[in-house]
């Protein structure tokens, strides 16, 4: 729509012809990061790129998903290295009763 060539895009983006080439053509995986440069480039918000994407696929996250992924957090912030294992130890103990 802007009347780039792929040559022109590899250059503004930083990678070869080829590369620009199996990310149009989905040989390539997009980095997050250059997805991010391409919009740059292109003036675009990255979610442009997502536009028409339906959540069909989505599922809900169950009560025991959302208590582990809060335990793993709260377990990710507790700064002291020895309360971690001694709290791992004990998640070992209770889990094998």
């Amino acid at each position: 729509m802007l009347g780039l060539t792929q040559q022109q895009l590899a250059d503004l983006i930083g990678v070869t012809y080829q590369q620009a080439h199996k990310y149009e053509r989905g040989i390539n995986r997009v980095s997050a990061g250059r997805l991010y440069e391409i919009a740059q480039v292109l003036s675009v918000p990255v979610g442009y790129f997502f536009d028409g994407l339906q959540e069909e696929n989505t599922r809900a996250v169950s009560p025991r998903e959302r208590m582990c992924l809060e335990l793993a957090r709260n377990f990710a912030q507790i700064p002291n290295e020895r309360h971690q294992e001694a709290l791992s130890q004990l998640a070992r103990v209770l889990a094998a009763d």
